[in-house]
């Protein structure tokens, strides 16, 4: 998988690693793999992460993914998962806070999709619709021609999700699912955002009306963490991943938002953009 990194104007391929080619390129691997995508297994291991001894994995985990922590504020953490759901320095992820603009939830990796008129969209070379997403005939009717954005998470990402505009939220409801990893190599044998685990919010925005918010649970994700809110504010957190690389979808409506053209233009090539929580990525139709 390709990415490009505005902030070094620089496109880079992402590794993928043994362990995972083995898991989903080998019959063995796939036969563990089952044992590894059950729930009872997940919970096992968020239990584990949160351990104090889990802790001193947290050095190695740093300079492999070269994660920069001077975004964050220094402290001692008291396990792997406490490190991972770290808050990070408000003044590091500045936004622009004008009612037109369309800022990014969260850090990731961005690709957008239309929504054509049979309310499908490409994702890593598998077609989905708003149906095996949402489990919603009416959603899938509603947001015909409207935009897809789809914010992949990797473990080097800040895993708090905030909200992108004022409002409220409409209605909300968990799909139990598989949990397998976001990691492109997946997409070969498996359509890991319509059986991963998952959380749908509909939204009620002041500036982009109906909006649907969803996370996705991955490999050893034991718990989307929403926090019980009903009004929010542009910029106010939502809620975080344990351990993890995840993925947040946003639905638009038609001729409510014009997406960030250069990012369409890399999403055609099969490139993602590198964004940052606050990030500009569209404006107010």
């Amino acid at each position: 998988m390709q990415i490009y990194d505005p902030y070094t104007q620089k496109t880079y391929t992402q590794k993928t690693s043994k362990i995972l080619r083995f898991l989903y390129n080998t019959i063995i691997g796939r036969i563990i793999l089952k044992v590894l995508t059950i729930p009872l297994f997940s919970k096992i291991f968020s239990y584990l992460t949160k351990t104090k001894i889990s802790s001193i994995f947290i050095k190695k985990f740093i300079e492999k993914n070269h994660i920069n922590m001077n975004d964050y504020p220094i402290k001692k953490y008291s396990s792997f998962n406490d490190f991972f759901t770290r808050q990070i320095i408000p003044n590091k992820r500045p936004f622009n806070s004008k009612n037109n603009i369309l800022i990014a939830p969260s850090d990731a990796k961005l690709t957008i999709y239309k929504i054509d008129k049979n309310s499908t969209f490409r994702i890593k070379n598998s077609l989905y619709d708003i149906n095996s997403l949402t489990n919603s005939k009416k959603l899938h009717d509603e947001y015909q021609n409207g935009y897809c954005f789809i914010f992949r998470l990797t473990v080097d990402d800040y895993h708090h999700y905030h909200f992108f505009d004022d409002g409220q939220i409409i209605s909300n409801y968990k799909i139990k699912g598989v949990l397998h990893t976001v990691n492109p190599i997946v997409h070969q044998h498996i359509k890991v955002y319509s059986q991963n685990s998952r959380e749908v919010s509909i939204l009620k925005t002041t500036n982009f009306n109906q909006v649907i918010y969803i996370e996705i649970g991955a490999l050893n994700v034991g718990k989307i963490n929403n926090y019980p809110l009903t009004n929010f504010k542009k910029n106010q957190e939502k809620g975080y991943f344990s351990f993890g690389a995840s993925t947040i979808i946003l639905l638009f409506k038609k001729d409510t938002i014009i997406p960030d053209q250069e990012i369409i233009k890399r999403t055609k090539k099969n490139i993602e953009t590198k964004v940052k929580l606050g990030t500009n990525i569209g404006l107010k139709k």
